[in-house]
C-alpha cells in the first residue's frame, strides 16, 4: 500500500466486504463473487482473510468452507472503527467511466456520502452515469476500493437528483461549491474548515448563474482551487483531499493557510 505501513487487525490479508454484521465466533457467508475471487487468489479452506461490513466493523477470520457459490468464514477477531470526520460530495452526472473512477478514488479518501446531481450542462453528456444499473456499478467500485484500501466505512451512495432536490437533501454543515470566482479553498485567505463539510462539484463547462444563486441561497460558499481549469473528477478529488487534510489537522477542523 503506497504511503503507509500496513498494521492492525486483518492488515495485509485478502479483504472481503460483507453486508451482514458479524461478531467474534460467528460464521459469515460470502457470495459467489467472493468465492470466485478466492479461487483466483488460490485460497483454500484454512486461509485467513479480512472482513469489512462497510459500517466500521473490521474482522479477521478463517475460511472453513469454499464452494463455487458460497464461502463460509469463521470470524475470530473483530474491531470497530469510528467514522472519519464527515465530508459529503455532490458530484455531477457525467461520463460513466470517469464517474466510476471518481467513486473508487473518493472511497479510498474516505468520502462520507456521494450524490450525483443533474446540472443543466449534465444533460448534454452521453453516455452519462445514471440509473439503477449504474448505481449498482458505483456500489461495486466502492466496495472494491474499500477492500483494496483497507478502509472501514463505505460511502453512503444516494441516487441521482436534480439540483434543487439535492440541495434540500444535503446535510447541514460547512457548505462549499467549487467556483473559479470564489475565495481560495487553501492558502492565504482561506477560511477554516469545520466538520461536517459538504462540497458541490459542478459539471464541465461550469455552473449556470441561477444554479449558483440557488446554492448560495442554501448556504453554500463559493471556493476556488486556483486558476487552472480542472476536470470534474480532478476537482472533486483535490477538494476532498484538502478537506480531509484540514479536518485531520485538529479535532475541530483546521486550515492549511
Amino acid at each position: 500500500m503506497v504511503g503507509r505501513h500496513r498494521e492492525g487487525l486483518a492488515a495485509g490479508l485478502p479483504q472481503f466486504i460483507t453486508p451482514e454484521p458479524f461478531a467474534d465466533g460467528t460464521t459469515v457467508v460470502l457470495d459467489e463473487q467472493a468465492a470466485r475471487h478466492m479461487r483466483v487468489l488460490r485460497l483454500e479452506s484454512g486461509a485467513q482473510v479480512g472482513l469489512r461490513d462497510g459500517q466500521g466493523a473490521v474482522g479477521e477470520g478463517q475460511v472453513v468452507r469454499l464452494s463455487k457459490s458460497q464461502v463460509h468464514v469463521e470470524v475470530q477477531r473483530v474491531a470497530q472503527h469510528a467514522p472519519l470526520p464527515a465530508v459529503h460530495l455532490l458530484v455531477p452526472i457525467a461520463d460513466r467511466d470517469r464517474m466510476l473512477w471518481l467513486a473508487e478514488k473518493a472511497t479510498e479518501l474516505g468520502v462520507t456520502s456521494w450524490r450525483p446531481v443533474m446540472w443543466r450542462r449534465s444533460r448534454s453528456v452521453s453516455p452519462r452515469g445514471e440509473g439503477v444499473s449504474f448505481q449498482a456499478k458505483v456500489r461495486a467500485r466502492m466496495e472494491g476500493a474499500l477492500a483494496q484500501s483497507e478502509g472501514a466505512w463505505l460511502p453512503q451512495a444516494f441516487p441521482e437528483a436534480p439540483l434543487d432536490r439535492a440541495v434540500l437533501a444535503a446535510p447541514p454543515g460547512h457548505r462549499l461549491v467549487l467556483d473559479p470566482a470564489g475565495v481560495p479553498l487553501i492558502g492565504e485567505g482561506a477560511a477554516p474548515l469545520l466538520e461536517p463539510v459538504v462540497i458541490a462539484v459542478g459539471p464541465e463547462g461550469g455552473v449556470e448563474p441561477d444554479e449558483l444563486a440557488l446554492l448560495h441561497d442554501a448556504g453554500f460558499r463559493s471556493v476556488s482551487l486556483g486558476s487552472t481549469i480542472l476536470r470534474f473528477e480532478t476537482a472533486a478529488l483535490v477538494s476532498l483531499g484538502i478537506a480531509r487534510t484540514c479536518l485531520s489537522a485538529t479535532p475541530t477542523g483546521g486550515s492549511l493557510a
